[in-house]
């Protein structure tokens, strides 16, 4: 027997076609919770006949564990009424008549048909969509697990690498030290080996030198000193004194040649230190003057011109007497007898400058270029006695004062030689 919703709803033949043929179960249920109607695909989704979902409570399709409160949800509904979705952030759950539960999605809506208030609940089963979205999730935490174990083994391998590049770094850094090393080694050996070169150089040029400039001192020693035996004899004061001198002068340059050997091994060898102290210039030129006057040839002179406002200056005094007689010997053994040698000082900043000319030989324009260099020789001076030591000699201790050397010549008309050093 049809009840009162039954009669109604059978009067329209629109709602009931699409009740009848919607896609999603409808359930219509009272203000009482009791089925009055139900479509064949609700039917169908809780697993019950035709026409058997009628008059059953809803909560027959709820799991036993959720009836009880969904009496409480139902209620409150009637009391504000107005579509909307169920369970809106969690899952819902249903279940058939079997007791097979399955997740469901549930929109509801309500209407008044002939004075009775009715909720429309539209229900879908998504067991396919969760199996989906259960499937998407294990994916997507297989994705997350791999994506971490890929992470790990990618740490894990920078690691190694980092490691490795660490140790490559190392090796190749011990590598560049040993290169160091051994290129250090290497310059080194080439330093001793040049230096040895060097000094066995300066010992074939110091035996050759030495076999012909001591040859002609020491055979004038002999012959003098026999003469002079030979004139004692006789009282010949006068001849026996020229002998005397020509030993003196033959001494004299035998010791010039041992003190340039000397000071080349000592500037070698790095023994020169430099010792500054406070000297009175018109002093210390005065001694210098006296000092090589019974040096020079007959009739030579010095003209000293060192008359300086500055009184006392710091100079290495040991190191500026060596320049000097270099200096001035090459003057008197350059120029002829009854040249003039002339001695300039004067005080320019904070430098002393010196300048010595004579008006000998001079330097051929074309060998200027080699002055200083170690044995030379002008072309123009193969009768003098020299080593060829004493202006390399002047350069180098000029150099430890940190000073500079500077000159002019012209062959036949005399060479200036000027020496600048810092004072202060």
């Amino acid at each position: 027997m049809q009840n009162t919703f039954e009669l109604a709803f059978n009067s329209s033949e629109t709602f009931r076609e699409i009740f009848r043929g919607s896609a999603e179960g409808i359930l219509m249920v009272d203000e009482n919770g009791i089925i009055q109607l139900a479509n064949p695909v609700s039917e169908r989704m809780f697993g019950y006949e035709t026409g058997e979902l009628t008059g059953k409570s809803l909560e027959t399709l709820l799991p036993s564990r959720y009836r009880a409160h969904h009496v409480g949800y139902r209620e409150q509904f009637h009391q504000n009424p107005s579509p909307r979705r169920m369970g809106i952030g969690r899952d819902l759950t249903a279940v058939r008549k079997d007791g097979y539960e399955f997740p469901v999605e549930v929109s509801l809506s309500y209407k008044e048909i002939n004075n009775l208030f009715m909720v429309v609940a539209f229900v879908i089963d998504i067991s396919e969509r969760k199996k989906v979205e259960e499937a998407l999730k294990n994916s997507e935490e297989q994705l997350l697990l791999y994506a971490a174990e890929l992470e790990k083994k990618v740490q894990t391998r920078t690691d190694a690498l980092n490691k490795l590049v660490e140790d490559l770094e190392r090796a190749n850094n011990f590598l560049q030290e040993q290169i160091a090393e051994r290129k250090k080694a290497e310059e080194e050996t080439k330093k001793a080996l040049a230096k040895e070169r060097e000094l066995n150089e300066l010992k074939t040029k110091f035996v050759s030198i030495a076999s012909h400039e001591f040859r002609t001192p020491l055979s004038t020693v002999m012959s003098s000193a026999s003469l002079v035996q030979q004139y004692k004899d006789k009282g010949d004061l006068e001849k026996i004194d020229k002998h005397v001198q020509r030993i003196k002068s033959s001494v004299n340059h035998l010791t010039a040649i041992l003190n340039d050997f000397l000071s080349l091994g000592k500037l070698e060898e790095g023994r020169i230190e430099i010792e500054r102290e406070e000297v009175n210039v018109d002093e210390f030129f005065n001694e210098i003057h006296e000092e090589i006057r019974p040096l020079l040839k007959e009739g030579q002179t010095i003209n000293l011109d060192c008359t300086l406002k500055k009184k006392v200056v710091l100079l290495d005094r040991r190191v500026m007497r060596n320049i000097l007689f270099n200096l001035l010997s090459n003057a008197s053994k350059y120029s002829d007898q009854n040249k003039t040698i002339h001695i300039k000082c004067r005080l320019v900043k904070s430098d002393l400058e010196v300048s010595i000319r004579d008006e000998g030989i001079g330097i051929p324009e074309h060998e200027i270029k080699h002055l200083f260099e170690r044995f030379f020789r002008a072309s123009n001076a193969t009768n003098i006695q020299g080593t060829g030591l004493g202006l390399n000699i002047v350069k180098r201790y000029i150099d430890l004062l940190d000073g500079k050397i500077d000159f002019e010549s012209r062959e036949g008309q005399g060479s200036t030689f000027t020496i600048t050093l810092p004072i202060i």
